[in-house]
């Protein structure tokens, strides 16, 4: 996922904001807004640096999916300040998505994202 100039894939903004945790600390580490089978975009109050690798959990939305988490590898490319300047955005690139982790985040797209 490129903030700028190269994005190979359309952004869907998602209706909904799922929380995203630290794997290891349990810290929230933002909502998602933005998602592509590439990354994500999560806002959160406090920045993320660039080059930071990270392992998240995401609670599923019940009745949608066979499982209620979703735990996946992301990299923190980018963060900037969000429009509401109390926020950060931040870019992660997605790694080892396996075909099961690529449905999911296709179903997510889907049920949650506007259509544009």
């Amino acid at each position: 996922m490129e903030k700028s100039g190269g994005r190979r894939l359309t952004r869907r903004n998602l209706i909904y904001h799922l929380e995203v945790f630290d794997e290891e600390s349990g810290e929230l580490v933002g909502r998602l807004v933005d998602i592509t089978t590439e990354g994500v975009k999560l806002v959160a109050s406090s920045p993320v640096g660039p080059d930071r690798h990270f392992r998240l959990r995401m609670k599923l939305p019940e009745d949608h999916f066979p499982r209620s988490h979703w735990c996946f590898e992301a990299v923190s490319l980018w963060t900037t300040r969000d429009i509401n300047p109390e926020f950060h955005t931040t870019g992660f690139r997605l790694v080892k998505l396996d075909e099961a982790d690529q449905e999911l985040v296709s179903g997510l797209i889907e049920l949650f994202s506007f259509n544009d």
